[in-house]
């Protein structure tokens, strides 16, 4: 599904992400864990094609593709944002703005004209609304203009749902959000799993006792250097990131 290959990045010149190699299946929960700085969100941002960070190669190597992104095969490194998007690759903001005048309704037929119908659309991010707890009012209004935290995120996953791409990264979906939100947003990406690869990027294990992630992933000054299963998350919580290694 989503594979990545002797990946390094720089920023400004300094180096945050190192030599990474990993494989993302269909059909998995994936939980990417860190202390604060370990590359997190870089890794992210690199994955959806942020411009700011720099894919740094061996100039040495003859074979340049041979690091990289690759997503159901195809090499996406060079590609931008919205190629990325359109090959089926989504990311939720860490702190979802605001965008005064603009519904959600619209931002949708937007990003799917010529993919789906308007009123496809609009049937489906009712469904799901309702599945998340979201009211009519809020979708009816700019979107997350006076909306909370919480429900910033959940509109955030309501266009995931809809957008409908096979990997989903979710960056700190479960900041800022109550418990009752929390259960709403891990019950409905249970629901609605089936062939999709999820990435959670998160600091803390308590949507991870909701989701059971089939692989944690912990990354430690850009590198990842542990892999376990969602009771690595656990342990995580209880003793902290010193011991692991």
């Amino acid at each position: 599904m989503l594979k990545i290959k002797n990946l390094s990045i720089s920023i400004d010149g300094k180096n945050i992400l190192n030599n990474i190699n990993f494989q993302f299946e269909k059909g998995k929960i994936y939980a990417i864990m860190g202390p604060n700085g370990s590359g997190k969100s870089t890794l992210a941002y690199t994955l959806m094609g942020h411009p700011a960070y720099e894919i740094t190669r061996n100039k040495q190597k003859k074979n340049k593709e041979a690091a990289g992104i690759f997503l159901n095969g195809q090499n996406i490194t060079e590609l931008v944002p919205n190629e990325r998007a359109e090959k089926g690759m989504f990311l939720s903001f860490q702190t979802p703005l605001a965008l005064s005048g603009v519904k959600v309704y619209q931002l949708l037929q937007l990003a799917l004209q010529g993919k789906k119908d308007p009123l496809q659309i609009r049937k489906e991010a009712q469904q799901y609304a309702k599945e998340l707890g979201i009211s009519e009012h809020l979708l009816s209004r700019p979107l997350n203009e006076g909306a909370s935290g919480g429900e910033r995120k959940k509109m955030e996953v309501l266009q995931a749902a809809v957008l409908d791409k096979d990997v989903l990264i979710f960056d700190e979906v479960d900041t800022g959000v109550d418990v009752d939100a929390l259960k709403s947003i891990s019950h409905f990406l249970k629901k609605h799993k089936k062939n999709k690869t999820y990435i959670l990027i998160t600091h803390y294990n308590r949507i991870l006792h909701h989701l059971k992630p089939d692989y944690v992933l912990v990354m430690v000054e850009g590198r990842i250097v542990k892999v376990g299963d969602h009771s690595l998350a656990q342990k995580i919580e209880e003793e902290g990131y010193e011991n692991i290694a």
